[in-house]
């Protein structure tokens, strides 16, 4: 999916600088209906999934018109993969989500999906309580939407998992609609989680030095991430902070395990602190450029300017220490450039995807490259 084998190498080092793990993946969706065009059937999700070894939980996309019989098809694709697949369902709070939610449990749901920008409701409604209520009766994890396109919504997270303690709740894409302050109380809430299905380094950076690592999920958002650009965009940061090899096998996927089985998830300690992450003031400036680059592509405009000017920073010389990385850099934005910039967002993310992985790269001067 989008040209992610190119980023196998530098996926595949990253990994191998991790202690041994078996990366278990928060939010993936699939679904051929969302408004925004992009699709992923079930075997272009265990495709995607293939390369990393992956196993993944997995929710329906948007649709439109309505969430029973794409929840049965999650439901089958999960039970048919042989473990791979977790299913969660996914409901619009003003379509009898209750009845749904029992429905799909019954026939082996094991968690919920919530959207609040695509269904367009707000956590304060009466009916969002009663969903929350039965995730605590049953001790399911609920995956909220908390990226882009809504307000902040992380006071009602909090009060809802200080009343319905049995209730897991998991805050999608770096929490970035409240993670400006959330990081100060979240450790005061177990039973709420993280995911890291964003493409930011800096949002990726503040998670790891400021949420504890045992309430940190790894998460790539298939159809929009895939793992390779995820080990390389989260857990490069996860490193960079210095995580311990328990911290980064719970993040990689095991506490995810205990979240699904409905087990209790453990403490691995505090937010390791900002004072941990070192920024180089060199490859700060490439990591700009790279970011600005992406920000034009995603908008649809062209970046090639942006592109040069960080081809340009990456320019440090031989000996230089952050050379070997400079390099690296160098690699993926060459390689950006030979991936058209098409008319539509989908056509963009092979690009795109480059230059996440460069400005991760970037971002985390002291992991290694080779």
């Amino acid at each position: 999916m989008y040209a992610d084998d190119l980023l196998t190498p530098w996926s595949e080092q990253t990994l191998a600088l991790l202690p041994p793990v078996t990366l278990f993946d928060a939010h993936t969706h699939i679904g051929v209906n969302d408004p925004d065009g992009f699709r992923c059937t079930t075997d272009d999700l265990l495709e995607t999934l293939a390369p990393t070894g992956s196993r993944a939980v997995v929710f329906p996309m948007h649709e439109p018109d309505g969430y029973s019989p794409a929840n049965d098809h999650v439901l089958e694709a999960a039970a048919a993969s042989g473990d791979r697949l977790v299913a969660f369902c996914r409901v619009n709070p003003r379509a009898d989500p209750v009845s749904e939610i029992r429905r799909c449990i019954a026939a082996g749901a094991r968690g919920i999906k919530l959207h609040p920008r695509a269904e367009l409701f707000d956590l304060d409604e009466p009916v969002v309580r009663d969903i929350i209520a039965l995730a605590d009766e049953e001790r399911l994890p609920i995956l909220i939407h908390a990226g882009r396109g809504i307000p902040a919504l992380g006071a009602h997270v909090l009060e809802f998992a200080a009343t319905f303690p049995r209730a897991r709740f998991i805050l999608a894409h770096c929490a970035v609609c409240d993670l400006a302050w959330i990081w100060q109380r979240i450790h005061e809430y177990p039973n709420v989680f993280i995911d890291t299905a964003w493409f930011s380094a800096a949002d990726q950076l503040a998670v790891y030095s400021q949420i504890p690592p045992g309430q940190i999920l790894f998460a790539t958002d298939i159809p929009f991430g895939t793992p390779q650009l995820t080990v390389i965009a989260s857990l490069r940061p996860a490193l960079q902070a210095g995580l311990t090899p328990a911290q980064l096998e719970s993040v990689a996927g095991a506490q995810l395990e205990r979240i699904v089985a409905r087990a209790e998830t453990p403490d691995l300690g505090p937010a390791v602190g900002a004072g941990r992450i070192r920024r180089d003031p060199l490859l700060a400036r490439v990591e700009y450029f790279t970011e600005a680059a992406f920000g034009i592509a995603i908008g649809g405009g062209d970046n090639a300017e942006m592109i040069d000017l960080a081809r340009l920073a990456t320019l440090v010389g031989d000996d230089a220490p952050q050379a070997p990385l400079c390099d690296a850099i160098r690699e993926l934005l060459a390689l950006a450039l030979t991936m058209p910039l098409g008319e539509s967002l989908t056509e963009r993310f092979a690009h795109i995807h480059l230059l996440v992985s460069a400005a991760a790269i970037a971002a985390t001067p002291d992991v290694p490259v080779a």
